[in-house]
Protein backbone atom coordinates (compact mmCIF):
# COMPACT_ATOMS: atom_id res chain seq x y z
CA UNK A 1 0.00 0.00 0.00
CA UNK A 2 0.93 3.41 -1.11
CA UNK A 3 1.50 5.81 2.55
CA UNK A 4 1.05 8.80 -0.15
CA UNK A 5 -1.81 10.77 0.59
CA UNK A 6 -4.01 10.99 -2.24
CA UNK A 7 -3.24 7.85 -3.99
CA UNK A 8 -6.26 5.58 -5.42
CA UNK A 9 -6.31 2.36 -3.82
CA UNK A 10 -8.30 -0.73 -4.01
CA UNK A 11 -10.26 -1.49 -1.04
CA UNK A 12 -12.74 -4.47 -0.61
CA UNK A 13 -15.33 -3.70 1.59
CA UNK A 14 -18.03 -6.30 2.46
CA UNK A 15 -21.55 -5.76 4.02
CA UNK A 16 -21.27 -2.66 1.93
CA UNK A 17 -24.90 -1.89 1.15
CA UNK A 18 -26.55 -0.33 4.31
CA UNK A 19 -24.78 1.00 7.55
CA UNK A 20 -21.00 1.29 8.37
CA UNK A 21 -20.30 -0.79 5.20
CA UNK A 22 -22.33 1.74 3.34
CA UNK A 23 -20.75 4.91 4.48
CA UNK A 24 -17.33 3.18 4.92
CA UNK A 25 -17.82 2.73 1.16
CA UNK A 26 -18.84 6.08 0.01
CA UNK A 27 -16.55 8.43 1.88
CA UNK A 28 -13.45 5.80 0.50
CA UNK A 29 -15.18 6.51 -2.98
CA UNK A 30 -15.47 9.94 -2.00
CA UNK A 31 -11.71 9.96 -1.69
CA UNK A 32 -10.71 8.78 -4.92
CA UNK A 33 -10.26 5.21 -4.22
CA UNK A 34 -11.96 1.92 -6.27
CA UNK A 35 -14.60 0.68 -4.02
CA UNK A 36 -15.43 -3.26 -4.42
CA UNK A 37 -18.44 -3.74 -2.54
CA UNK A 38 -18.72 -7.23 -1.40
CA UNK A 39 -22.54 -7.67 -0.75
CA UNK A 40 -25.02 -11.03 -0.95
CA UNK A 41 -27.86 -9.09 -2.63
CA UNK A 42 -27.42 -7.89 -6.04
CA UNK A 43 -30.69 -5.17 -6.19
CA UNK A 44 -28.95 -3.65 -2.55
CA UNK A 45 -25.80 -3.51 -4.29
CA UNK A 46 -26.97 -1.64 -7.13
CA UNK A 47 -28.95 0.79 -5.15
CA UNK A 48 -25.76 1.43 -3.14
CA UNK A 49 -23.80 2.07 -6.06
CA UNK A 50 -26.09 4.56 -7.34
CA UNK A 51 -26.22 6.26 -4.40
CA UNK A 52 -22.64 6.77 -3.82
CA UNK A 53 -22.46 7.60 -7.16
CA UNK A 54 -25.64 10.16 -6.73
CA UNK A 55 -22.76 11.73 -4.33
CA UNK A 56 -19.86 11.13 -5.71
CA UNK A 57 -19.87 11.26 -9.65
CA UNK A 58 -18.68 9.21 -11.74
CA UNK A 59 -17.23 6.88 -8.32
CA UNK A 60 -15.46 3.78 -9.00
CA UNK A 61 -17.39 1.12 -7.43
CA UNK A 62 -18.40 -2.37 -8.33
CA UNK A 63 -20.19 -5.49 -6.52
CA UNK A 64 -18.94 -9.25 -5.91
CA UNK A 65 -21.41 -11.55 -4.68
CA UNK A 66 -20.55 -12.47 -0.93
CA UNK A 67 -22.67 -14.28 1.65
CA UNK A 68 -20.50 -14.84 4.55
CA UNK A 69 -22.90 -17.12 6.30
CA UNK A 70 -22.24 -19.79 3.30
CA UNK A 71 -18.99 -20.82 3.07
CA UNK A 72 -19.17 -21.94 -0.58
CA UNK A 73 -20.46 -18.11 -1.38
CA UNK A 74 -17.17 -17.23 0.12
CA UNK A 75 -14.87 -19.60 -1.82
CA UNK A 76 -16.31 -17.51 -4.93
CA UNK A 77 -16.34 -14.46 -3.90
CA UNK A 78 -12.69 -15.15 -2.97
CA UNK A 79 -11.79 -16.64 -6.55
CA UNK A 80 -14.04 -13.66 -8.25
CA UNK A 81 -11.65 -11.31 -6.70
CA UNK A 82 -8.51 -12.88 -7.61
CA UNK A 83 -10.32 -12.87 -10.93
CA UNK A 84 -11.37 -9.56 -11.25
CA UNK A 85 -8.33 -7.71 -9.38
CA UNK A 86 -5.24 -9.62 -10.10
CA UNK A 87 -2.75 -6.38 -9.23
CA UNK A 88 -4.14 -7.09 -5.84
CA UNK A 89 -6.10 -5.61 -3.31
CA UNK A 90 -4.46 -2.66 -0.60
CA UNK A 91 -7.27 -2.72 1.91
CA UNK A 92 -9.92 -6.24 2.67
CA UNK A 93 -12.44 -4.43 5.26
CA UNK A 94 -14.36 -7.05 7.27
CA UNK A 95 -16.98 -4.87 7.90
CA UNK A 96 -20.37 -7.10 7.60
CA UNK A 97 -21.96 -8.74 10.47
CA UNK A 98 -25.11 -9.95 11.57
CA UNK A 99 -26.59 -8.08 14.72
CA UNK A 100 -28.60 -10.15 16.99
CA UNK A 101 -31.41 -12.82 16.62
CA UNK A 102 -33.98 -13.47 18.31
CA UNK A 103 -33.83 -17.77 18.07
CA UNK A 104 -30.94 -19.32 17.57
CA UNK A 105 -30.14 -19.81 14.02
CA UNK A 106 -27.84 -21.52 11.72
CA UNK A 107 -25.20 -20.76 8.32
CA UNK A 108 -25.28 -22.72 5.29
CA UNK A 109 -22.50 -25.25 6.94
CA UNK A 110 -24.67 -25.25 10.41
CA UNK A 111 -22.08 -22.38 12.59
CA UNK A 112 -24.49 -20.60 14.96
CA UNK A 113 -25.36 -17.38 13.14
CA UNK A 114 -23.87 -14.03 14.79
CA UNK A 115 -20.25 -15.57 15.43
CA UNK A 116 -20.45 -17.79 12.15
CA UNK A 117 -20.81 -14.92 9.72
CA UNK A 118 -19.35 -12.37 12.04
CA UNK A 119 -16.05 -14.19 12.70
CA UNK A 120 -15.75 -17.44 10.57
CA UNK A 121 -16.98 -16.21 7.37
CA UNK A 122 -14.70 -12.95 7.63
CA UNK A 123 -11.70 -15.62 8.80
CA UNK A 124 -12.50 -17.84 5.89
CA UNK A 125 -12.58 -14.76 3.17
CA UNK A 126 -8.89 -13.00 4.62
CA UNK A 127 -7.28 -16.66 4.38
CA UNK A 128 -8.16 -16.93 0.80
CA UNK A 129 -7.33 -13.79 -0.33
CA UNK A 130 -4.54 -12.49 1.64
CA UNK A 131 -2.13 -12.99 -1.26
CA UNK A 132 -4.11 -10.35 -3.20
CA UNK A 133 -3.58 -7.95 0.11
CA UNK A 134 0.37 -9.52 0.51
CA UNK A 135 0.34 -8.40 -3.24
CA UNK A 136 -0.56 -4.49 -2.40
CA UNK A 137 1.50 -4.92 0.80
CA UNK A 138 -1.69 -4.12 1.94
CA UNK A 139 -4.19 -4.15 5.10
CA UNK A 140 -7.05 -6.43 6.46
CA UNK A 141 -9.62 -4.28 8.54
CA UNK A 142 -11.53 -6.17 11.22
CA UNK A 143 -15.02 -4.78 12.85
CA UNK A 144 -14.47 -4.63 16.68
CA UNK A 145 -16.92 -3.56 19.09
CA UNK A 146 -17.67 -2.19 22.55
CA UNK A 147 -19.50 -5.83 23.03
CA UNK A 148 -16.73 -7.35 23.30
CA UNK A 149 -16.01 -5.92 26.70
CA UNK A 150 -18.48 -8.18 28.34
CA UNK A 151 -18.10 -11.53 26.29
CA UNK A 152 -16.13 -14.84 26.86
CA UNK A 153 -15.48 -17.87 24.65
CA UNK A 154 -16.47 -21.38 25.62
CA UNK A 155 -12.65 -22.41 25.62
CA UNK A 156 -14.19 -25.99 24.87
CA UNK A 157 -16.08 -24.60 21.45
CA UNK A 158 -14.64 -21.29 20.58
CA UNK A 159 -17.45 -20.89 18.10
CA UNK A 160 -20.25 -22.70 19.30
CA UNK A 161 -23.25 -20.80 21.58
CA UNK A 162 -24.05 -23.19 24.55
CA UNK A 163 -27.26 -21.75 26.13
CA UNK A 164 -28.38 -19.37 23.88
CA UNK A 165 -28.63 -15.47 24.44
CA UNK A 166 -28.50 -13.05 21.59
CA UNK A 167 -27.15 -10.51 23.27
CA UNK A 168 -24.03 -12.54 24.24
CA UNK A 169 -23.43 -14.11 21.43
CA UNK A 170 -23.24 -10.80 19.21
CA UNK A 171 -20.30 -10.17 21.58
CA UNK A 172 -18.83 -13.27 21.69
CA UNK A 173 -18.75 -12.99 17.90
CA UNK A 174 -17.30 -9.64 17.97
CA UNK A 175 -14.52 -11.06 20.82
CA UNK A 176 -13.92 -13.61 18.27
CA UNK A 177 -13.38 -11.05 15.64
CA UNK A 178 -10.76 -9.09 17.50
CA UNK A 179 -9.24 -12.18 18.99
CA UNK A 180 -8.71 -12.84 15.58
CA UNK A 181 -7.44 -9.79 14.17
CA UNK A 182 -4.89 -9.04 17.00
CA UNK A 183 -3.88 -12.72 16.39
CA UNK A 184 -2.92 -12.14 12.67
CA UNK A 185 -1.21 -9.07 13.43
CA UNK A 186 0.74 -10.94 15.73
CA UNK A 187 1.44 -14.11 12.76
CA UNK A 188 2.01 -11.84 9.79
CA UNK A 189 4.75 -10.24 11.85
CA UNK A 190 6.42 -13.52 12.74
CA UNK A 191 5.97 -14.59 9.06
CA UNK A 192 7.74 -11.37 7.66
CA UNK A 193 4.46 -10.23 6.37
CA UNK A 194 4.43 -7.04 4.54
CA UNK A 195 0.33 -7.22 5.42
CA UNK A 196 -1.19 -5.49 8.00
CA UNK A 197 -3.88 -6.60 10.33
CA UNK A 198 -5.71 -3.58 12.06
CA UNK A 199 -8.82 -3.35 14.37
CA UNK A 200 -11.37 -0.70 14.09
CA UNK A 201 -14.73 0.08 15.82
CA UNK A 202 -17.55 2.46 15.36
CA UNK A 203 -18.41 3.23 18.88
CA UNK A 204 -21.85 3.64 19.38
CA UNK A 205 -23.46 4.46 16.01
CA UNK A 206 -27.09 4.86 14.82
CA UNK A 207 -28.72 5.33 11.27
CA UNK A 208 -30.80 7.96 12.32
CA UNK A 209 -28.10 10.65 13.41
CA UNK A 210 -26.90 10.02 9.62
CA UNK A 211 -27.65 12.14 6.72
CA UNK A 212 -30.35 10.80 4.50
CA UNK A 213 -29.30 8.51 2.01
CA UNK A 214 -32.75 7.49 0.50
CA UNK A 215 -31.83 4.71 -1.58
CA UNK A 216 -30.03 2.57 1.21
CA UNK A 217 -31.71 3.58 4.89
CA UNK A 218 -35.17 3.16 5.51
CA UNK A 219 -38.08 5.87 6.44
CA UNK A 220 -36.82 7.39 9.69
CA UNK A 221 -39.13 6.87 12.24
CA UNK A 222 -37.96 8.86 15.04
CA UNK A 223 -39.47 12.30 15.60
CA UNK A 224 -36.22 14.56 14.81
CA UNK A 225 -36.25 16.36 18.53
CA UNK A 226 -34.96 13.34 19.62
CA UNK A 227 -32.01 13.24 17.83
CA UNK A 228 -29.89 15.99 20.21
CA UNK A 229 -30.41 14.04 23.39
CA UNK A 230 -29.08 10.88 21.02
CA UNK A 231 -25.94 13.02 20.16
CA UNK A 232 -24.79 12.57 23.68
CA UNK A 233 -23.95 9.17 23.97
CA UNK A 234 -24.29 8.34 19.99
CA UNK A 235 -23.10 9.17 16.30
CA UNK A 236 -23.95 8.78 12.91
CA UNK A 237 -23.10 5.82 11.14
CA UNK A 238 -21.33 8.34 8.74
CA UNK A 239 -19.28 9.26 11.67
CA UNK A 240 -19.14 5.48 12.87
CA UNK A 241 -17.29 4.58 10.10
CA UNK A 242 -15.05 7.01 9.80
CA UNK A 243 -12.24 5.05 12.13
CA UNK A 244 -12.54 1.90 9.98
CA UNK A 245 -11.87 4.27 7.28
CA UNK A 246 -8.70 5.69 8.52
CA UNK A 247 -8.05 1.85 9.71
CA UNK A 248 -8.00 1.37 5.91
CA UNK A 249 -6.36 3.66 4.05
CA UNK A 250 -4.46 6.59 5.91
CA UNK A 251 -0.92 6.81 6.48
CA UNK A 252 0.65 5.85 8.79
CA UNK A 253 -1.35 2.89 10.40
CA UNK A 254 0.15 0.08 12.01
CA UNK A 255 -0.16 -3.37 12.39
CA UNK A 256 -1.68 -4.60 15.64
CA UNK A 257 -3.33 -0.82 16.45
CA UNK A 258 -6.91 -0.48 17.35
CA UNK A 259 -9.35 2.70 15.93
CA UNK A 260 -12.21 3.80 17.18
CA UNK A 261 -13.83 7.05 18.93
CA UNK A 262 -11.96 8.94 21.35
CA UNK A 263 -15.24 10.04 23.68
CA UNK A 264 -16.21 8.79 26.86
CA UNK A 265 -15.92 5.14 27.10
CA UNK A 266 -15.40 5.44 23.14
CA UNK A 267 -18.85 5.60 22.39
CA UNK A 268 -18.41 8.55 19.89
CA UNK A 269 -15.98 11.26 18.84
CA UNK A 270 -13.09 11.63 16.36
CA UNK A 271 -11.32 8.84 15.36
CA UNK A 272 -7.91 7.78 17.20
CA UNK A 273 -5.78 4.80 18.68
CA UNK A 274 -7.87 3.57 21.74
CA UNK A 275 -7.55 0.59 23.90
CA UNK A 276 -9.19 -2.55 23.99
CA UNK A 277 -9.59 -5.16 26.87
CA UNK A 278 -6.63 -7.28 27.69
CA UNK A 279 -8.62 -10.64 26.75
CA UNK A 280 -9.30 -9.38 23.41
CA UNK A 281 -4.82 -9.61 23.20
CA UNK A 282 -5.14 -13.07 24.57
CA UNK A 283 -2.78 -15.22 22.61
CA UNK A 284 -3.48 -18.68 24.20
CA UNK A 285 -7.14 -17.77 23.60
CA UNK A 286 -6.63 -16.78 20.04
CA UNK A 287 -4.70 -19.81 19.40
CA UNK A 288 -7.78 -21.98 20.44
CA UNK A 289 -10.48 -19.99 18.34
CA UNK A 290 -7.52 -20.22 15.52
CA UNK A 291 -7.48 -24.03 15.38
CA UNK A 292 -11.55 -24.52 15.57
CA UNK A 293 -11.76 -21.67 12.65
CA UNK A 294 -9.34 -23.43 10.39
CA UNK A 295 -11.00 -26.78 10.95
CA UNK A 296 -14.55 -25.66 11.01
CA UNK A 297 -14.04 -23.32 7.67
CA UNK A 298 -11.73 -25.93 5.94
CA UNK A 299 -8.82 -23.16 5.46
CA UNK A 300 -5.69 -22.68 6.53
CA UNK A 301 -3.22 -19.31 6.06
CA UNK A 302 -0.60 -20.09 3.73
CA UNK A 303 1.90 -17.60 6.09
CA UNK A 304 5.24 -19.04 5.38
CA UNK A 305 4.26 -18.46 1.75
CA UNK A 306 4.16 -14.89 2.75
CA UNK A 307 6.86 -12.17 3.25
Amino acid sequence: MSADAGVPLTVVVTGATAGLGYWASEQLAAAGHRVVLAARNPERAAAAIESIRSVVPGAEVEHVALDLADLDSVGAAAAALADRLPDGIDALVNNAGVVGSHEQRSTAQGHELQVGTNHLGHFALTARVLPLVERRAGRVVHLGSIAHRWARLDRTDPLGAGHYSSYRQYGRSKLAVMLFGFELAERLADAGSSVASVVAHPGFSLDVLAPDRPLVSATRAEPAWTRPAQRLYAQGKDDGAEPIVHAAVAPGVRSGEYWGPTGRMQLRGPAARVTAEPKAHDRLEAARLWTASERAAGVAFALDALG
